[in-house]
């Protein structure tokens, strides 16, 4: 197994508290490493920061990386803005 390649989120234009992972060359996840489900507002936070990330490096795909359980409602509203979640 490779050890994970994390990407300076400066670099993005993101806040540097961001976890971002390199997981092919041209798809980046945004990593939310906590217990507490994610929720609409959670959500939108995301699509902004999966904005910033397709503003720097167009064509990218974004997904998040969680382990935490996430609310039905913004299930539906991250698949519908292109952002796959991966549970891990």
């Amino acid at each position: 197994m490779t050890m994970p390649k994390y990407l300076d989120p400066k670099s993005l234009g993101l806040h540097t508290r961001t976890v971002i992972e390199e997981l092919a060359p041209d798809t980046l996840a945004i990593v939310v490493n906590r217990k507490s489900r994610i929720i609409m507002a959670d959500g939108i936070k995301i699509l902004a920061k999966a904005g910033k990330i397709r503003d720097v490096k167009p064509g990218s795909k974004v997904v998040l990386k969680t382990a935490a359980p996430v609310c039905s409602k913004t299930l539906k509203y991250l698949a519908d803005n292109e952002i796959e979640i991966l549970n891990g």
